[in-house]
């Protein structure tokens, strides 16, 4: 039996350094508490658990994310309760997840539980809350096991065709093996196949808008171009990093425009963000293995200039679509539904790709709309891979957030 003088020595102890702080001193002399937003405190716990020691590939921490925020929406809004049980059980979800998927992280996911819930009067409710939290954590891990999204299914080995005009192959420098190439075979969460929104076939080569697409990869996208800016190799440097990095941000700022909503509405936002970003990766990863459409560095040299080489390295998979923008187009789509087209106010973003540099915007589109140029000014992808992946990833997400009911029954 816990005793209230030991919890409460437990959180004070030492707990994981948060990225933003969550805390929200109540402004009244005689509080004897401090009133916390949950549903920041455990984005925040997520995002350090899974920066410290999370997996390889982007989508399996996207699927870590899902499985999370899904069950503690599912605590919420099957056994709706006081606000003791809700955020209990938001807690208990969250810290089993994580544990059984980023054990590495154990003792500091259990000292942050410890803080959370010394905040929570010992009773029923708390009980009930941290049981239920566990439970739906419990069951959909179970539903998730072997989906096929661990590193090792992933990047399943995948051996190219013969090397023909338009058929992609590895890249230099480094002509690594193809990477992504699982994500096609794996268990969505929502779509009912991988290819159930699969683009139609790139431009033919030769066409005009093949020519045009791969004329302005060559002039602006080169490594010493002198037709693309300062400002467009900083854009295209920004949004190099991981997708699942860069919009870790936005979506705070997302859960944080939502905070006078519902526990569970703000909940249900984070676990279909990455619901909707799992299934896109799986869509994407369809579309770029069913056409193989080569990479510009590789077409341009086949073709034009056998030294061209880009700002950016090329990925290690085909170009269409492009598997930024079909995130940036899920992301758009699910922020602009659940939050709004433009926020209350500016917000400011960092990047990893761009140590020290961050940005500031008001809305959400723009940040698709910079992603469709950098990939372009990178001299990575076309243009109509870019907004090739815009288009699959905002039907994608528009597929979740139709189906959404599904995951909550």
């Amino acid at each position: 039996m816990r005793q209230r003088s030991i919890r409460r020595a437990l959180a004070l102890a030492i707990t994981p350094a948060l990225a933003f702080s969550a805390v929200l001193t109540v402004p009244n002399a005689s509080a004897t508490r401090q009133r916390v937003d949950v549903a920041l405190e455990w984005y925040d716990l997520t995002v350090n658990t899974i920066a410290a020691a999370g997996a390889p590939t982007q989508v399996t921490n996207n699927r870590t994310w899902a499985i999370g925020w899904l069950a503690a929406t599912r605590a919420l809004l099957r056994a709706p309760g006081p606000q003791d049980y809700r955020e209990a059980a938001v807690a208990a979800a969250i810290h089993e997840t994580l544990t059984t998927l980023v054990p590495a992280r154990k003792t500091e996911l259990d000292q942050a539980l410890t803080t959370t819930l010394a905040r929570i009067p010992n009773g029923p409710a708390e009980a009930a809350g941290v049981a239920a939290g566990r439970q739906q954590a419990k069951t959909v891990l179970a539903t998730r096991s072997g989906d096929g999204l661990e590193p090792t299914s992933v990047n399943s080995p995948f051996t190219p065709p013969a090397a023909s005009p338009g058929t992609w192959q590895p890249t230099p420098p480094t002509f690594s093996p193809a990477t992504q190439y699982g994500n096609r075979s794996a268990k969505p969460f929502l779509l009912r196949s991988a290819d159930e929104f699969r683009l139609g076939p790139p431009p033919a080569l030769g066409s005009d808008r093949y020519q045009r697409d791969l004329a302005e990869v060559r002039a602006d996208g080169a490594v010493g171009s002198p037709t693309r800016t300062q400002a467009q190799t900083d854009t295209a440097t920004f949004w190099l990093g991981s997708s699942y990095v860069l919009y870790t941000a936005p979506l705070r700022v997302a859960l944080a425009e939502t905070a006078r909503k519902p526990l569970a509405e703000r909940v249900k936002l984070v676990a279909l963000f990455h619901v909707a970003a799992v299934d896109t990766q799986i869509a994407t990863s369809d579309s770029k293995y069913a056409y193989l459409r080569w990479r510009p560095v590789t077409a341009i040299r086949a073709t034009a200039d056998a030294t061209w080489t880009p700002l950016h390295t090329t990925p290690a998979h085909p170009d269409y679509p492009s598997g930024h923008t079909t995130y940036s187009g899920s992301a758009e789509q699910v922020l602009t539904a659940l939050v709004g087209a433009r926020t209350t106010k500016p917000y400011t973003i960092p990047s990893p790709s761009a140590p020290g540099v961050t940005r500031t915007y008001s809305d959400w589109r723009q940040l698709t709309t910079e992603n469709v140029d950098a990939r372009v000014w990178s001299g990575i992808h076309t243009r109509t891979a870019d907004t090739a992946g815009v288009t699959l990833g905002r039907q994608v997400a528009a597929n979740a957030l139709r189906d959404a009911d599904r995951l909550f029954r």
